[in-house]
C-alpha cells in the first residue's frame, strides 16, 4: 500500500471522528437531559444509568439548557424513538406516531408520556377551534405540560359523562382545566358515564338535552383521547363504577378494554353487550368522522386496548412509550 492511500484513508477516519463524536455527545446530552427532567432521577442515577460521573452529568444538563433544548420540554429527538416512530406509522397506518424515551421497562410511563402529549397539544391549539376531550390518568397527568394561553372562540367539549368515584381523574374535572389553560368555552355532560339502564340514558340522551352536546362534537376539529385496560381493576375510575360482575361478564364477551366508556374486542370491535347500551359517551363511528384524532396511551397492561383502539379509530396522531411502542411492533 503507497504512503499517500494510507495517508488518505488516515484523513478520511480523522475526519469521520468529530462527526461520531458529536452526534454521540448529543445523544447523551438529550437522553441526561431527559432522564432528568422528565423521568425525575436524580443526577446520581442519571450517571449511573448513562455509564458517566455526577460531574458529566451536570455539565451534560448544564449545556442542555444553554443550547436551549430543555425549557419546559425537550427538543430534541433520539435517533432510536424516531426508527420506532416511523415502524408504528407504516405498520398501524398512522399519519404520525411519537414516542418517548423511557429507560427502565418496568416503570410506569404515564409520566414521561403525558410530557410529549403535553408538548404536542401546546403546539396543536389554535383560535377557532373546537376539541372534544375524553379523561384518563395520562391526559390528567399531561396537563401541567400545557402550555397555556389565551385563545379566541375555542370549544371544549368533554366527550362522556362523569365519574363520580374518581374525583381526581374525572371527564368532567379534566375537561374544564384544560378548557380554563386556553381561555375556552367548555361544554360537559352532566350525566354519570355508566346508567343504570338504556331507559335511563335514552331519557338523558334524548329528553334532557345530552345528546346536543354530544353532537356539538361532531363538529370538532380534534378529539383527544385515551384507552383502558380491563384485564385489573388498579385504575380507580372503575372501583365502584364497573361491578366486578359486569367487569367479568364483559371480558368474557371477548372486550380486551374500552375507548370512552366504549367496550371493544381485540379487533376494534364495539361489543354487542348490555353494559355498551348504557353508556353516556360519544359512539366510535361518530368519534371516527372527527378530522384529527390524538390517541395518548402506554402500559403493558394496556397494549391489547391500544392495538384494538387503533384498528377501530385510526387515529391521526399516537403518543406512546418506547417500551408500548417496541411491543407493538413486536405484536404486529
Amino acid at each position: 500500500m503507497s504512503s499517500r492511500r494510507q495517508g488518505n484513508r488516515e484523513t478520511e477516519r480523522s475526519e469521520q471522528r468529530p462527526s461520531n463524536l458529536m452526534e454521540i455527545q448529543n445523544t447523551l446530552r438529550i437522553r441526561a437531559a431527559w432522564l432528568y427532567y422528565v423521568e425525575g432521577h436524580t443526577q446520581g442515577h442519571v450517571a449511573d444509568l448513562l455509564g458517566v460521573s455526577r460531574v458529566t452529568v451536570t455539565r451534560l444538563l448544564s449545556q442542555a439548557r444553554q443550547r436551549g433544548e430543555v425549557t419546559i420540554r425537550i427538543n430534541a429527538a433520539i435517533a432510536a424513538t424516531v426508527e420506532l416512530q416511523r415502524k408504528l406509522e407504516r405498520i398501524y397506518d398512522l399519519n404520525e406516531a411519537i414516542v418517548t424515551p423511557m429507560t427502565d421497562p418496568e416503570a410506569d410511563p404515564t409520566r414521561v408520556i403525558a410530557a410529549s402529549a403535553g408538548s404536542y397539544v401546546s403546539q396543536m391549539m389554535r383560535d377557532n377551534m373546537t376539541i372534544g376531550v375524553g379523561w384518563g390518568r395520562t391526559l390528567h397527568a399531561a396537563l401541567p405540560h400545557i402550555e397555556g394561553r389565551r385563545l379566541t372562540n375555542v370549544r371544549v367539549i368533554s366527550l362522556l359523562g362523569g365519574i363520580a368515584q374518581a374525583r381526581r381523574f374525572n371527564p368532567a374535572e379534566f375537561a374544564w382545566q384544560f378548557a380554563e389553560l386556553f381561555d375556552a368555552e367548555g361544554f360537559l355532560i352532566p350525566a354519570p358515564a355508566l346508567v343504570d339502564s338504556t331507559t335511563t340514558r335514552h331519557a338523558l340522551l334524548e329528553h334532557c338535552g345530552l345528546d346536543q352536546i354530544l353532537s356539538m362534537a361532531d363538529a370538532s376539529d380534534v378529539a383527544l383521547f385515551s384507552a383502558g385496560g380491563i384485564s385489573t381493576l388498579t385504575t380507580s375510575y372503575r372501583l365502584g363504577h364497573l361491578s366486578e360482575a359486569e367487569r367479568c361478564s364483559v371480558m368474557e364477551a371477548g372486550a380486551v378494554g374500552d375507548v370512552l366508556y366504549n367496550f371493544i374486542d381485540s379487533n376494534g370491535n364495539v361489543l354487542d353487550h348490555p353494559v355498551n347500551r348504557r353508556i353516556v359517551s360519544i359512539d366510535l363511528d361518530r368519534l371516527r368522522r372527527i378530522p384529527k384524532k390524538v390517541f395518548v396511551s402506554g402500559g403493558a397492561e394496556k397494549l391489547a386496548a391500544i392495538r384494538a383502539t387503533i384498528l377501530a379509530l385510526r387515529p391521526t396522531v399516537f403518543i406512546t412509550d418506547e417500551v408500548s411502542a417496541r411491543a407493538l411492533v413486536e405484536q404486529s
